[in-house]
């Protein structure tokens, strides 16, 4: 029986990965597959539900590629882009999105991350009041190459929030 404690951890040992394994299994993986921007600029209200931002399975993957591509090539067909995938914005972009957040007074007050994806700004979080988010739309909307904003946004932390929650 001295030798119950070693054996004992030693099983714990090997059975730990294979439950997180298995737990795992359980909960498709979910990765940003397209490499969108998505960032946190504030962190001042909590208990504000995180945004699953551009997080998805492989099968939703699949099921996005042939939707992104046709997005991605009616801007320029219509005439709105002058790259042929609107898709291709959205990392210069960002920065300028981040730099024209915090620029904006009472942003700290706020949890607030966005999302950029084919020259669309996603505005997602909480703020304390709707002069507040209208006040990040309107930065948001400002900057050339933006062509949307999404505000979804809520005031406070109570309710359901107008956007996916990570972990769900």
């Amino acid at each position: 029986m001295k030798h119950a404690a070693p054996v004992l951890a030693l099983l714990c040992a090997v059975a730990a990965p294979h439950a997180a394994s298995a737990q795992d299994a359980a909960a498709p993986l979910k990765q940003n597959w397209f490499d969108d921007p998505f960032f946190r600029v504030s962190a001042g209200l909590p208990g504000c539900p995180e945004p699953e931002g551009p997080f998805y399975t492989a099968e939703e993957r699949r099921i996005q590629i042939h939707s992104r591509l046709e997005r991605g090539t009616s801007c320029w067909l219509a005439g709105k882009c002058s790259d042929s995938n609107a898709y291709r914005y959205d990392k210069p972009l960002a920065p300028k999105v981040r730099a024209a957040l915090e620029a904006v007074p009472g942003l700290r007050r706020g949890s607030v991350w966005v999302m950029v994806q084919r020259r669309w700004v996603y505005l997602q979080g909480c703020v304390p009041s709707p002069a507040l988010a209208r006040q990040l739309e309107r930065a948001a909307r400002a900057l050339p190459d933006v062509e949307a904003v999404v505000p979804d946004l809520m005031v406070g932390t109570r309710g359901k929030p107008p956007y996916p929650v990570a972990g769900r």
